[in-house]
């Protein structure tokens, strides 16, 4: 196998195809709608799985998902003013913990 020199890298600008990914989905009032998330950076993104075994890892056996290539993915999202797709996220932040309710202070009286 040929090793790659620097000049040979590809250019992380060049978007290629993903293929088929498994897109997360919730129920919406007219069918389902693909689930958005965000970047570290708080940008919207696209997100989709190469296979459900990662897609229930991250996001838990009941997420719903549809099948749709990369292609159609970025033009359901465009509209939205959502140009990224990120594929197969590795990081996810817990559910968060139930708050216990806080203990009241009492009033104070002024005399």
């Amino acid at each position: 196998m040929a090793k790659l020199l620097h000049d040979d890298d590809p250019d992380p600008a060049h978007r290629f195809p993903a293929g088929p990914l498994y897109v997360p989905v919730q129920p919406g009032p007219s069918g389902c709608a693909a689930r958005l998330f965000r970047t570290p950076l708080g940008d919207r993104t696209a997100v989709g799985f190469t296979s459900v075994q990662r897609l229930t890892a991250t996001l838990g056996a009941d997420q719903a998902w549809i099948r749709l290539a990369e292609p159609a993915l970025r033009a359901l999202t465009a509209p939205l003013g959502i140009a990224t797709v990120t594929v197969d996220p590795q990081f996810s932040a817990p559910a968060p913990a139930p708050v216990e309710p806080a203990t009241p202070v009492p009033a104070l009286r002024i005399a």
